[in-house]
């Protein structure tokens, strides 16, 4: 008797755990996967260690590359925030896009923003938003400012906070941000990102000024961790676009302490623009540490909610790292690794970027793709993977093939960009092969730059005079291809 009934609860109880164990994992299944984007803010081609940073110390990203995909060929939208943040969120080169330069609205003290996106554009979180899922910005816009058509809430985010206007992101310790469409007060106090020292420059003590109580990095940090708590039983899209590493030159103590060897450099005064610092390479050194440690926040949080087998988290930059302004030295990190030039130029470091993408279980790790691809890829990627209708009439492709193994992955024909400033400036990438032109508006008849980046990727050699069949091939595929502006226009007939 003992014996029946000891079988009989033995085998109640196993139902009860087989209903369980069947059910809950059944739930997750049919859900649509979560999606966090972690954008870095002027971070250079080589300034993490899987890239080959041999000064600053990035952990957790380095972590984030070994779990997943790393992509030696990456494009951002732009050489600059604007733009680049255009193109991914609306899946369009600047060929096409509403956003080719960073075009301000109002003076510089305003802090009105810059052009906004126009209504109706379809985006890549309208895109989620109308699939189901919940979705954020936290950190910096930059498309659109108070008011305006461009900003968060009109653009497919039911969530925004941070700063709606990139200039007022030069300084990271805010008098306020933004928290939807109401002023945040952080308790700092109201100062400009751009003065110059006035007392001894020897003396730490005078570059207190320039910091706060609260570093906007993590008050976007906190923000994102409770989003993810809070909407860890619903698919969610996340866009994290901190202001790491761009100028000014500030971090909090705890996190500058941590590079005690650098600290024997020369304080920066403002000379160049943005605020002083007493230590520049350290302080510099520090912030993107700073935001390695905010990208390890975010990985833990999806640890501790069991959320990392739903969640492909995607990791890179909105352009190359910034010239020698405001403190800042990319020569000594050898900020941007192999690439020529950087932030505001169209030579590889001013566009090929960092990106990693993880998703457990999904993608395998340690993988390396050297493919070309851009940020107006993501956008068809994200629809694929969450099974959405692809928008019509984009420029991107789905990297969900390249992203699962396919043996025949897609790739582009071309690539392309449109930069308006410096009197007008197009690159163009089809395999292996980049086309540049500088200035076409201003000097029309000036001749284009052809590199092989096969073996030249430091575009050290110009070889358009050896292949002028190739350079014409690569202005037929801009005047065929690619709706034509003014720049354009003037490119392709000279």
């Amino acid at each position: 008797m003992r014996l029946a009934v000891r079988c009989t609860l033995f085998f109640l109880s196993c139902l009860f755990i087989a209903g369980n164990a069947i059910g809950q994992p059944h739930k997750k299944s049919n859900r649509k996967p979560n999606f966090i984007i972690i954008l870095a803010d002027d971070l250079g081609y080589g300034e993490t260690g899987c890239y080959g940073q041999k000064i600053i110390r990035t952990p957790n990203i380095d972590n984030l590359a070994s779990q997943g995909m790393r992509f030696t060929d990456f494009y951002a939208g732009s050489t600059v925030c604007a733009p680049s943040r255009c193109c991914l969120m609306t899946g369009l080169n600047t060929g096409h896009s509403q956003v080719r330069d960073n075009f301000e609205i109002g003076k510089w003290e305003d802090y009105l923003g810059q052009m906004p996106l126009e209504p109706n554009t379809l985006t890549l979180p309208l895109m989620l938003k109308q699939a189901g899922y919940k979705t954020a910005c936290i950190g910096k816009w930059g498309l659109g400012g108070p008011g305006s058509t461009g900003v968060p809430g009109k653009q497919g985010f039911d969530f925004f906070f941070g700063y709606l206007c990139q200039r007022q992101a030069h300084n990271h310790y805010p008098y306020y941000l933004w928290l939807n469409n109401d002023k945040f007060i952080t308790g700092n106090p109201d100062f400009s990102p751009h003065q110059k020292l006035g007392g001894d420059p020897r003396n730490p003590d005078n570059y207190k000024q320039y910091q706060g109580t609260s570093y906007a990095e993590d008050l976007f940090t906190e923000e994102a961790l409770s989003f993810i708590s809070s909407n860890k039983d619903s698919s969610f899209f996340l866009l994290m676009t901190y202001t790491l590493p761009h100028l000014a030159l500030q971090v909090p103590d705890h996190y500058l302490v941590q590079y005690p060897e650098l600290m024997d450099d020369n304080p920066y005064t403002g000379q160049l623009g943005y605020l002083p610092v007493f230590h520049p390479h350290a302080t510099y050194a520090a912030m993107v540490s700073a935001f390695d440690d905010a990208t390890g926040k975010i990985l833990k949080a999806l640890a501790d909610n069991g959320l990392d087998s739903n969640t492909c988290v995607i990791f890179t930059s909105d352009n190359g790292a910034t010239f020698s302004l405001g403190g800042a030295d990319p020569g000594f990190f050898n900020s941007n690794g192999i690439c020529r030039g950087g932030k505001g130029g169209l030579y590889e470091g001013g566009i090929r970027v960092p990106f990693i993408v993880r998703w457990p279980g999904k993608i395998k790790a340690e993988e390396v793709c050297s493919t070309p691809y851009a940020f107006w890829d993501i956008m068809p990627t994200l629809a694929q993977l969450a099974h959405v209708k692809t928008p019509s009439n984009i420029d991107g492709i789905s990297l969900a093939p390249v992203l699962t193994g396919a043996k025949n992955p897609p790739s582009h024909e071309f690539l392309y960009w449109e930069y308006a400033s410096t009197g007008g400036n197009v690159a163009i990438r089809a395999g292996n092969w980049k086309l540049l032109r500088k200035d076409m508006i201003k000097e029309p008849g000036r001749t284009c730059e052809l590199y092989d980046l096969s073996v030249d990727p430091a575009e050290n050699f110009n070889v358009a005079n050896q292949h002028p069949d190739i350079v014409r091939k690569l202005k037929q595929y801009i005047r065929t291809r690619t709706q034509a502006s003014k720049a354009e226009w003037n490119f392709i007939h000279n």
